[in-house]
């Protein structure tokens, strides 16, 4: 049986403000004259209720390793961390890559080791880390053990962090046990020496926060995406991202049955490219402006894929500066909708580093381009043989994202303007498996022995406060 939702709607002119109407601060003045492009139907779901930040939520022990007791800007206390450990401590004049840089600034280094008494239970762990100096990539690698279990393999920072020095790394592992009062962590030198620079525990809690169901789609149907509730991108590749893949309609890349969404790439010749795949969005149908969204997904695995699930502006052209009217702004290189209107990436996952998942923010002023890329991972493991439920939780003053309830990553409106927080118009949801790509080859080139290949969608559900 489907399930009946209710939806608040209205039409906006791309380039007015749709949020205006519902509480803007009128305080924050926008720094750019927005220009009227196409109307642009907007199916508006909206939270007017503030409601608190999971990240800083549930947490029993938070410190700043080697450093001093420091206020975070979402809220969370560390202790000072100087006397934790006897191992040298370091210290950087400065971090990118982080709204709290004076957590990354001191550092333990060597195989620091750390015993937590703790009541017994379930506790995520969020580690904190970035490379101090000019180590090449590689030349600094380590494994991370909780409980005398290795949860993260491999970690090499400055690899990890797009080859870029003094800029922070967040790792989460989730549902650690604790079974006899202790938590034990200890990080282990595989070459050259670890570093971390903090830890965050907390206490895993499923949320008591009250969410009213008010747009979905469970996939309980044959055939095409319900067309009240998606549309198709139909692109060819090289489009974004030097993507491989062409983008169609057809049900061999995009279909319904058994209950799930799947979208399906093939390795095939057609329209000029040499694979083909699916992409589609919820503008116009799904338009969200505060509220939480969350997927329930099984991911693909191999070398060259990229899936993602994630969200863009439904005004592109809110804080564009450079965009001539209707301009196809998608992989444009003159026209500045992206990064200025902003993006959400609920969850970006890439076939060649399979045990982790990202969430990032983009915008004018934290993107890849100055080294200031605002992002998370967790530890993410059988991605692709299990469905897990990938989330954001986004108000006025912070986005989190999170997977199976876990939050690992939060980013907080600082109010200094629409380039740190183009967050405060509506927004919509895309899903999409890309094929190689910047990142997706990032690992080697694409494996062709992997197709077909498949993302699997359980269900999609968009939340607003009650």
């Amino acid at each position: 049986m489907k399930k009946t939702v209710t939806r608040v709607c209205l039409v906006a002119a791309l380039g007015v403000s749709v949020s205006a109407c519902f509480g803007d601060n009128q305080n924050q003045t926008p720094e750019v004259e927005t220009t009227v492009h196409a109307e642009q139907p907007i199916n508006l779901l909206t939270t007017k209720v503030p409601f608190a930040n999971r990240f800083a939520q549930d947490v029993v022990w938070a410190v700043n390793l080697g450093g001093q007791a420091y206020s975070a800007s979402y809220g969370l206390e560390f202790e000072q961390g100087a006397a934790v450990s006897s191992l040298p401590i370091g210290e950087v004049d400065s971090i990118l890559g982080s709204q709290d840089s004076g957590l990354y600034q001191t550092y333990f280094e060597g195989e620091f080791e750390i015993s937590r008494v703790l009541p017994n239970g379930t506790y995520d762990v969020t580690f904190l880390f970035a490379e101090p100096e000019e180590t090449a990539v590689g030349d600094r690698v380590f494994d991370v053990y909780v409980n005398g279990k290795v949860e993260l393999e491999g970690i090499d920072i400055r690899g990890m962090r797009d080859g870029k020095v003094k800029s922070a790394l967040d790792k989460t592992v989730q549902k650690i046990a604790v079974n006899n009062g202790r938590l034990d962590i200890k990080l282990a030198a595989l070459k050259g020496k670890p570093v971390i620079s903090g830890l965050i525990i907390r206490r895993y809690q499923n949320d008591s926060q009250q969410w009213q169901m008010v747009w979905n789609d469970e996939f309980d149907y044959i055939g095409q995406p319900d067309p009240s509730k998606w549309s198709y991108n139909e692109w060819p590749a090289r489009k974004v991202n030097d993507e491989d893949q062409v983008y169609t309609s057809r049900e061999k890349n995009v279909r319904v049955e058994n209950g799930k969404l799947i979208i399906e790439a093939h390795k095939e010749q057609y329209d000029n490219g040499e694979y083909t795949s699916g992409r589609i969005h919820t503008l116009g149908t799904a338009d969200l402006l505060y509220g939480r969204i969350d997927v329930r997904a099984k991911l693909p695995a191999g070398r060259g894929t990229w899936s993602a699930i994630w969200m863009l502006p439904s005004d592109p052209y809110k804080y564009s500066i450079t965009c001539k009217p209707n301009e196809d702004w998608q992989g444009s290189q003159t026209c500045d909708a992206w990064p200025n209107s902003g993006e959400i990436d609920l969850m970006e996952h890439v076939g060649f580093d399979m045990h982790n998942v990202h969430g990032t923010v983009h915008n004018k002023a934290y993107y890849w381009i100055n080294w200031e890329q605002r992002k998370g991972a967790i530890n993410a493991r059988n991605v692709d043989e299990e469905f897990h439920v990938y989330s954001v939780e986004w108000s006025p003053e912070h986005i989190t994202v999170l997977m199976d309830g876990t939050p690992y990553f939060t980013y907080i409106n600082e109010h200094t303007g629409w380039r740190a927080w183009p967050f405060d118009h509506p927004y919509h949801l895309i899903l999409n498996l890309a094929i190689g790509g910047m990142w997706g080859r990032a690992g080697g080139p694409i494996d062709d022995s992997i197709f077909p290949v498949q993302m699997e969608i359980d269900y999609v559900r968009f939340f607003t406060q009650s």
